[in-house]
Formats: structure tokens, sequence, C-alpha cells
């Protein structure tokens, strides 16, 4: 009678399990956080009348929340990837050049800085770098001491000659990689790895794409396909890395089905900040399309700064939103979505969670009257190559050179309507002085600020 009364109850569970539909995603979703190396928002297919090829990621974008107002920190790789990590503008964090070698100062994170991987280490979950490390050089400075339990890497600054000719450090001990392995497929099946491992228990992945970055290597079948349709070599080439990257996030979504974490795992892609302008030796013929923004990496116009950006959240539909966000954002998000627990040494955060617009709530994320931007070679100067965002107003302060300054600038501020002339073609500084004058002192307020807590 026991067995019985036994074997009735275990149905009756199982009938109440099955009425009650399929169990609720934890609190502790897993993170793929994805980011491509000088991709501008012109790159991707759906968004180019498909001048080239991203099957993958036209899908992902397609099943994902996308900002069409997503904005990198700082048109350049380090301190771009300083912010993102760190939710603080790049300043603060100490990182604001991009030659660690002539300046390892000015282009490595500082120690009193917590990182989202050590955020998500203290929540339990288990990290991992795969790809780019643009954050320091040294022991104290490596990945491996910075939250990520497991590395697969290359620090920005050691030179190979091509993605088929590389080198890495794994969990500390360094791999070599000749005659047939091409870098972007490696850092695929590294992150496919990661996830396998650590299948069992919540993890957060941080996979740091070099593609395209120079220097500009690819399958020759690849190049030549988008030679035939017109390309100068550079662009082809381009063109061609980024179809492989496009296809290892593809596999490594496919992955993510495979084991079943699909619906465990949030996925965000993005990229460091704008095409490169100057990348190879056709370098006249290489301005490819970027939506006709103005400028590319290294200036603080929209083609240097604006970014292609997708969230993937197992319990959030898919939808265009149009709010602006910066890299800043992203580690209080997480934050919010993976309810991470608090670190009492860490240094306030400038970013505010977009966790609102994810689910359909209305209303700015931020809940700030202003976003900043500057950057230069070497030590900041406020006068070169910044600007503030202010609702539809942007003032900026003219890019002049992408190499060391002579000097402070006297190129006069611009003023821009953002929602009238997303180009920046039409100055209106002159128009609205007040508007002017009041942004001016905003951004000089700020630069001053941050300035003073990077030499702290």
């Amino acid at each position: 009678m026991k067995r019985i009364c036994s074997a009735l109850l275990t149905l009756l569970l199982f009938a109440i399990e099955a009425a009650a539909g399929p169990a609720a995603h934890p609190t502790t979703p897993n993170v793929i956080l994805i980011l491509a190396d000088d991709m501008g928002i012109g790159d991707l297919s759906h968004l180019n009348g498909g001048l080239n090829d991203t099957p993958s990621l036209d899908r992902l974008a397609a099943t994902s929340v996308r900002f069409d107002r997503a904005y990198s920190s700082s048109p350049v790789c380090a301190p771009a990837r300083a912010s993102l990590l760190t939710g603080r503008y790049p300043h603060r964090t100490g990182v604001v050049t991009l030659n660690a070698e002539r300046f390892p100062d000015l282009a490595r994170l500082r120690l009193d800085e917590v990182t989202l991987a050590d955020r998500f280490r203290a929540g339990g979950y288990q990290t991992g770098l795969v790809g780019k490390w643009h954050l320091g050089h040294g022991d104290a400075y490596s990945p491996d001491e910075r939250g990520f339990d497991e590395t697969f890497y290359f620090a920005f600054g050691h030179k190979f000659p091509s993605y088929f000719d590389f080198w890495v450090t794994e969990n500390g001990k360094r791999v070599d990689y000749k005659g047939g392995s091409y870098l972007t497929d490696v850092l695929t099946e590294q992150a496919k790895g990661f996830i396998s491992r650590n299948q069992d228990r919540p993890f957060f992945l941080h996979l740091a794409h070099y593609a395209p970055h120079r220097p500009l290597s690819a399958p020759a079948e690849l190049i030549e396909k988008y030679e035939q349709r017109g390309f100068a070599p550079d662009i082809a080439t381009t063109y061609a890395m980024i179809e492989v990257m496009d296809r290892g996030i593809g596999e490594v979504m496919d992955h993510l089905v495979s084991l079943g974490l699909e619906n465990d795992t949030i996925v965000i892609f993005s990229s460091d900040n704008g095409p490169d302008p100057v990348i190879g030796p056709d370098r006249d013929q290489a301005e490819r399309f970027n939506l006709n923004l103005k400028g590319a990496k290294y200036w603080v116009n929209e083609g240097g700064i604006r970014v292609p950006f997708f969230v993937k959240h197992p319990e959030m539909e898919s939808k265009t939103a149009t709010d602006l966000i910066q890299f800043i954002d992203v580690v209080p998000t997480l934050m919010d979505l993976c309810e991470l627990p608090p670190i009492s040494n860490a240094l306030p955060i400038d970013g505010h969670s977009f966790t609102g617009l994810l689910s359909g709530e209305a209303g700015r994320p931020q809940n700030r009257e202003a976003t900043f931007w500057q950057w230069n070679r070497k030590l900041p100067d406020p006068t070169h190559n910044g600007a503030v965002r202010a609702g539809k107003w942007k003032l900026i302060k003219p890019f002049v050179t992408k190499n060391h300054l002579k000097g402070p600038s006297a190129a006069p501020y611009q003023l821009f309507d953002m929602t009238k002339d997303p180009e920046e073609r039409h100055d209106l500084a002159d128009q609205h002085p007040e508007v002017t004058r009041k942004l001016i002192d905003q951004y000089e307020s700020w630069h001053a600020e941050v300035e003073a807590e990077r030499r702290r």
C-alpha cells in the first residue's frame, strides 16, 4: 500500500510540474560579452544593404534588444575597454592612451579599479577571458589578476605578423600558433571550450575578438569573394575578417543550444569603437561604408564612437531601443540582471542601469543630464577631440590629429542638433550661444573632475 501511495505521489508531483510549465530562469544567468575590434556599425549586413555577409550577427540582432543609439566611451580601444569593464569614464581608470610600451602608466587599469570580472567572481561565477587584453602589462595588471579565473589572451602590444602566425598566453603560459591556425577561429574554439567546462555552473565569458583590427589577414577564398564584388584589397580583407568572426559567433550561439544553455544565457555584442581609417597599404581606398556617419576611429564624432550593441536576454522580447546608452552603463546593468553583490571597496560607478529599457519600461536609463567623451594620445588635453551630449544637443571640440599633439587646439567648439542632423554637418554654435556656453561649462567641469581623479 505504501508503494502505491508513493507512486501516486510521484505522478502527482510530475503532473503539477507539467501544469506549471517550464522552470523559471535562474537569478544567476550566464553572461557572454562579445566585443569586436574596430568594427563599425555599418559593417553589419542588415544595415548596409548586404555589402558584406554577417548572417550570424544579423540573426542575433533580430532576436535581441537592439540599441541604435549605443556609444563606446572612447573612440579608441584601451580606454573604451577600461570603461566597459569598470562602469567608469576612462580617465578615472588611468587608461587614456594606446601605446603601452611608450606610456605604460597611461595605458593600464589602476589597481584600485574593480572589474566586471571581479564582480561576477564575487557573485559566485566562473569567469573567463578569451581574446584581446589591452589594460596593462605585468603580473599585477594581467587579466589573471583582474578577476578572470581562466584566461586565453594576447596583450595588445606584443606584435604578431598575421592572424595565421601569433602567440597567446593561456593561464599564464605562452602558446605559439603557426602554419594553419587562424586567430579568430582559435578564439571561437576556446570560447566554446570554456562554455563546455562550465556548463553546470554560472559563468561569465568575455570573448574579446581582435577582428577586424590590423594586421589585415584572412582566408584567401574569402578575400577573393569580396574582391569579386568590386572592393579594394583592404576592404575585401576587412570584410573577410568580419565574416570569419561572424561565423564563429554563430558557432558559439549554436553551442549554447546544443548544451541546453540558450535560455539561461545573456549574450551581449558590441564593438570597441568605429572603423579604422588607416587599415593597410591601400588606405586611400579603405574608407568603408559606415552609415554616412562623420569621422572614424580616433574621432569623437559619431563615426568614431557610435557602435552596434545587441542584448539577447532569454526573458525579454526583441525590439529596437532608441535611448542613448554608453559603455559606462554595462556594469550596473549586468549587476541588476544577475543580482551581483556590491563590493565594499569599489569606486563609484558613472553609469546607470538600462534594465528598464530591456524590459520595456519607459524613461531614460541613465537619469543623467549629460554624457561625455575625450581622447588624444598621451596626457589628456580638453582642447582636443572632446564631446558632450545632452538631450538632442551634442557639443564637440573638434578632432585635430590622431598623432601626438603639438599644443592646445584653438579650433572653436561646434554644436549639433542630433535629432535633425545625425551626420553632424550643420554647426549651430553661433545660432544657440546659450546652449553652447552651458555645454562648454559642463564639458570643462567634467574633464577637470575626471582628470583630478586620474591623478589620484
